[in-house]
């Protein structure tokens, strides 16, 4: 009895293992992570990157002209992503690995922080505001772009000020600091806004479009990626004071000074050496893929200055 009894216990020991190890495969693909991001909380970036022999970055589908898709599923493009690749040559340099791989990993709003603290990805370079809660998750670079929050509405909706938003329904991206300052901003000024959140910018331009909202509040240059490829862009104009200005810049995991180091080196450079301005042109004041429009935004005096006199300090917290 006594042999049986055990003979029973250890398969079914055996039996729990192997689901166990078959459970973590589908619990890993669910939360679309691997298991590296484990080990990466032990190793420096730089470290993980050339254990792996690859190179993890983080891109956006719908953040145009910063980090979007275009014509090709597989490949994002855009004036964040460009900066990625100058940081990308950087890495290869350093750890004198001309044949380093590049891995693209999808994030949104909600997902982008949570997924460079775990180390899926090693570098997210897109429309990221560096805020002081933001910097208590995550480093940041020195800044890359300066922007001022503000509405996308209709020509003739009449509504030109955040005041005019009173008893109407205006949507936004969740997860950004935008849909956090809305919210604070209506319960203050008791407008009575109805305030849809959106997964992404693109699901909020299409819903302003659609009627579902009035106006959508952003980044200014995001709404004008927006406006810009809608089927008619004369229809749509961008209005009211900024209600702040934020520094984008690219994130990396707490605490990893060689890596994030690396990172300010590369922008610095780039911004020093008047490259920057070839950059910038090509994505804001050109044509763009995948509709060849034109954003017709120019270099604001505003980032003219940081790029000037880059730093990484955070905006204060509202």
């Amino acid at each position: 009895m006594f042999q049986l009894k055990s003979l029973s216990m250890g398969l079914a020991m055996v039996a729990a293992v192997g689901l166990s190890a078959c459970s973590k495969p589908a619990e890993q693909a669910a939360q679309g992570t691997d298991a590296a991001p484990a080990a990466a909380a032990t190793q420096s970036t730089l470290e993980k990157i050339k254990q792996s022999g690859t190179i993890v970055l983080a891109h956006r589908d719908s953040s145009i002209p910063f980090s979007y898709i275009a014509d090709n599923p597989n490949q994002p493009v855009g004036y964040a992503h460009d900066l990625q690749l100058k940081v990308v040559e950087a890495v290869k340099e350093k750890l004198q690995m001309p044949d380093l791989k590049v891995r693209y990993n999808l994030v949104t709003s909600q997902t982008r922080i949570p997924l460079v603290q775990n180390g899926t990805v090693d570098l997210e370079c897109g429309s990221t505001t560096n805020n002081a809660e933001r910097a208590q998750q995550v480093d940041f670079s020195v800044g890359f772009f300066e922007i001022g929050t503000r509405l996308l509405t209709a020509t003739d909706s009449g509504i030109n000020s955040f005041e005019d938003l009173k008893d109407q329904t205006l949507v936004t991206t969740a997860g950004t600091t935008s849909e956090r300052y809305i919210r604070q901003f209506n319960d203050e000024k008791k407008l009575n806004i109805n305030i849809i959140s959106a997964k992404d910018h693109g699901e909020a331009f299409l819903m302003l479009e659609n009627g579902r909202a009035k106006a959508f509040m952003m980044d200014d240059v995001l709404l004008a990626g927006e406006k810009a490829k809608a089927k008619d862009p004369a229809k749509w104009h961008i209005v009211g004071e900024p209600q702040s200005f934020e520094i984008y810049g690219c994130m990396v995991r707490k605490g990893d000074a060689e890596f994030k180091g690396l990172v300010d080196d590369t922008l610095k450079a780039v911004y020093s050496s008047g490259e920057i301005n070839s950059i910038y042109d090509k994505w804001f004041t050109q044509p763009i893929p995948p509709k060849n429009v034109n954003m017709q935004f120019p270099m604001s005096d505003n980032l003219k200055a940081l790029l000037a006199a880059p730093h990484d300090q955070p905006a204060p917290a509202q």
